[in-house]
């Protein structure tokens, strides 16, 4: 019988890699609480490690990434509107508004 593959999010890869960061638990202690492979907290980890930098840069991407979001929305109001009018002007024909 084969198992189906376990998929974790990111706060319980980021929970686990800052359990094994404290070592107040060995790795295979950390796996039997986890139920996850010592190898795998181990990658976590060094993941976690190599990206904490991150955590503290101010980088101009978030703001692309909001400009993207803003243009979606604007395009977004757009089509409701154009929907809006489409749809009152229906109504008005139906002699419902």
């Amino acid at each position: 019988m084969r198992k189906t593959r376990r998929k974790f999010s990111n706060e319980f890869k980021a929970k686990v890699a800052i359990e094994a960061l404290r070592e107040r638990q060995s790795l295979s202690d950390l796996a039997l609480r986890f139920e996850i492979h010592p190898t795998q907290i181990a990658v976590w980890k060094r993941d976690f490690l190599a990206n904490a930098a991150a955590a503290f840069e101010v980088s101009g991407k978030k703001d692309e990434e909001g400009q993207v979001d803003i243009d979606q929305l604007y395009s977004k109001i757009g089509r409701l509107e154009i929907e809006r009018d489409f749809l009152k002007k229906s109504l008005k024909k139906t002699g419902l508004l």
